[in-house]
């Protein structure tokens, strides 16, 4: 007999809804940081290879917080990850923005900008887990959705910051008010979130353990993780280079002028967007691994026409295909990791980790190959990374409690010492097969929050 946990159709909807608002607010930080950018080189009268190192205490902070929030996330469940979070981003906004308009130095805004970044890796996974709970819960595809609600956020406040450098906002000004409300926001927002570490049974011959402290280095060891995290390394790659490289691309390699490569990007965002709106119902139909196969297939075909067609229209033509073929990808990938409970926090920071490589490697590596071959020839190492992902994209098929259960004895390697001392039950004391783990009594029971 278990002692199965319910939940009101209106809590899961409202858990859901919750998601969907820091998504979004989570997008709107990051946009509200980068569309400053030119504001900030301004004021430290920078160099572009001194912005760059600027740029990279940022991605430094965000691996860190990716890193820890496999661990934070365990212990204290996503709606805490996400209040540290917000907490992180307020303080390393507010701290970035006075820092640059009271001219406090280079070295000062890195270092907030590390805590900005960490405040966005950590909020990353939490919402995530969350979003995967809610959907599973839900029981119909959802994470596209909430990844279209960030790249809804994304354009929000890039406008916002348009109009604040057109107005000559000061940065401290835009990053205070937008920092201290988007923190208070998600802080607030979260207390509609459910506790995703507690296992919902949904059928009376659910064998499922307990839930377990995992170490959030032992999914390492899950092959799955790594297939699934070379996914979202591809179409995170995807998606980044575009957003880094392509209105670059449309004026040197297509002849465009500024505000022409400026308009292209915006088709691939929107061609983004409309890929994760019209994606869950696929999904739902076909399943997570011909979606993707699909999905690297059209991503491939667009941007090898970008690559390789001279004609312009065309060229915009294969914007829009690998925009829609690169949708999917990450949010599929987070999904796929976020199967089984028990390790979700562990696996979406390190599926989330490796994907986060393309961001912090693909911009020096495109451009150093494109200032060797030309930048259209340099996206050429997208074109590669999409294809391995379509390869691998069986890892993230949904997961049966066998494939789940083959996860866990990988993990722990045989190790009964190693187990124990990364929290992880030890064979003969897992719960699945030993009832008195469980309390004695075979039945799962809640945890206390």
């Amino acid at each position: 007999m278990t002692t199965a946990v319910t939940r009101s159709a209106p809590t899961t909807r409202a858990w859901r809804n919750a998601v969907f608002v820091v998504f979004t607010l989570s997008g709107l930080v990051m946009a509200t940081w980068l569309s400053r950018i030119p504001s900030v080189r301004d004021a430290l009268d920078a160099e572009t290879d001194t912005m760059g190192v600027l740029v990279l205490g940022s991605s430094i902070g965000s691996i860190v917080g990716l890193t820890l929030a496999g661990h934070i996330v365990t212990r204290l469940g996503a709606h805490r990850g996400v209040q540290v979070a917000a907490l992180a981003i307020a303080a390393g906004m507010v701290l970035a923005g006075v820092a640059v308009t009271s001219g406090w130095g280079f070295w000062a805004v890195w270092v907030f900008l590390i805590a900005l970044g960490f405040g966005n890796g950590l909020c990353d996974v939490s919402m995530n887990v969350s979003g995967a709970t809610a959907e599973r819960l839900g029981g119909r595809t959802i994470m596209p959705l909430f990844h279209a609600s960030f790249s809804v956020g994304t354009l929000v406040g890039a406008g916002l910051g348009s109009l604040a450098e057109r107005f000559d906002v000061p940065v401290a000004l835009h990053f205070i008010v937008v920092g201290v409300l988007a923190a208070l926001a998600m802080i607030v927002t979260v207390r509609a979130f459910g506790d995703e570490r507690v296992i919902e049974d949904h059928v009376p011959t659910d064998t499922s353990p307990v839930p377990v402290a995992v170490s959030r280095w032992a999914v390492w060891r899950q092959p799955s993780t790594i297939l699934i995290g070379l996914i979202v390394l591809g179409m995170a790659l995807a998606e980044g280079s575009a957003n880094d490289w392509l209105p670059l691309a449309m004026v040197d390699g297509h002849g465009l002028e500024n505000e022409g490569g400026a308009a292209v990007l915006a088709v691939f965002l929107a061609a983004m967007t409309i890929g994760r709106v019209a994606g869950s119902p696929l999904v739902d139909r076909f399943g997570r691994v011909p979606v993707l196969r699909v999905s690297a297939l059209v991503a491939v075909v667009g941007l090898g026409i970008l690559i390789f067609v001279p004609s312009v229209p065309l060229a915009i033509v294969g914007v829009v295909l690998w925009g829609l073929g690169a949708s999917l990808g990450f949010p599929m990938g987070m999904s796929a990791a976020a199967d089984d409970p028990r390790t979700a926090a562990a696996r979406v920071s390190a599926v989330a980790t490796i994907g986060y490589v393309a961001f912090l490697a693909g911009p020096p590596l495109i451009g150093f190959l494109g200032e060797e071959f030309g930048l259209l020839r340099g996206l050429l190492v997208v074109f590669v990374f999409i294809i391995v992902a379509g390869l691998v994209s069986g890892a993230a098929r949904e997961r049966t409690p066998a494939a789940i259960a083959d996860d866990h004895r990988t993990a722990r390697g045989g190790d009964r010492r190693a187990g124990a001392a990364d929290g992880l039950p030890a064979d003969g004391d897992d719960p699945m097969t030993d009832p008195a783990a469980a309390g004695g009594t075979g039945e799962h029971v809640r945890p206390e929050r």
